[in-house]
């Protein structure tokens, strides 16, 4: 083991690894940090897999698991594994009565409403997360850089763009000057070369992340317009530009994920934006 990975006590918990792979993150050699995006953004994976499926799901040897381990002060990968399983078991306490209720009542339901009963697990799993996953001062932070532009420019794609679509409408009936990027006449770009420094963008994209909202709002950023975003990892290509940026996670139901927190956040985002310029 180098010198740089001779590390202190290890993490206690997963959200104190968490942390730290975000404060190191800049100074991770590249297969380490492969290993950290896989572990945040799957972590029920590294809960329940071998050294051997993880590697191989992560792309990366098994050695490097236990490199990636050792950085954080653990002895080796069985270590680190018991902070995901801890967290896997923290998680599921919460939901146990509520999922079985569901599942006693989806014996006596037809499919479909079966199906309702999932998604809406979900929803209970996604907006139970949010709370822990939003830091007020970084929110704080967001609302006022937002509230402080002359106007909003809003950036997504795909599955994300039902949430700036939705803000878009919030501000304007809250009367807060915005740009909805997402034209069908496709003059995205010329929209974006009219924002000043004085406005301000908020980007979303969640995995996998569309290529060409991650280019706006670099561009974004290049130009010395603040970007505020919504993600699912703090290794999406969203976090290295803005200057503050969320990370929420969406449950899934048979591999599908709604945006019950996401456009939950987005609301509370809006609204704020909207109240802080009307004390102004």
């Amino acid at each position: 083991m180098t010198q740089a990975e001779i590390r202190q006590q290890p993490p206690q918990d997963f959200e104190a690894l968490r942390a730290a792979i975000l404060e190191r993150r800049a100074e991770l050699p590249k297969r380490l940090t492969q290993v950290a995006a896989f572990a945040l953004d799957h972590p029920d994976e590294i809960a329940f897999g071998t050294a051997a499926s993880i590697a191989a799901l992560a792309k990366v040897q098994p050695s490097t698991l236990v490199r990636f381990a050792q950085h954080f002060g653990f002895d080796g990968f069985s270590g680190l594994q018991l902070l995901f399983r801890a967290r896997l078991r923290d998680r599921n306490a919460s939901y146990e009565e509520r999922l079985k209720i569901l599942d006693q009542d989806g014996a006596a339901l037809a499919e479909s409403a079966t199906i309702l009963n999932g998604f809406m697990a979900a929803a209970h799993r996604s907006i139970d997360a949010i709370g822990a996953a939003v830091d007020p001062d970084t929110l704080e932070r967001a609302v006022t850089l937002l509230a402080d532009a002359d106007t909003i420019y809003l950036i997504a794609k795909r599955r994300a763009y039902p949430i700036t679509s939705y803000m878009a409408y919030a501000f304007g009936k809250l009367r807060v000057k915005c740009q909805l990027v997402g034209t069908s006449a496709g003059i995205d770009d010329d929209i974006l070369a009219m924002a000043t420094p004085r406005d301000a963008a908020f980007a979303v994209s969640f995995a996998p992340y569309a290529s060409e909202s991650a280019a706006q709002a670099h561009a974004m950023a290049a130009r010395g317009i603040p970007v505020v975003s919504l993600t699912d990892s703090a290794f999406s290509p969203l976090a290295e530009c803005s200057r503050e940026w969320f990370e929420v996670v969406e449950a899934d139901h048979a591999g599908f994920r709604s945006l019950s927190a996401s456009m939950a956040f987005a609301m509370a985002l809006t609204v704020s934006v909207a109240e802080k310029r009307r004390r102004r």
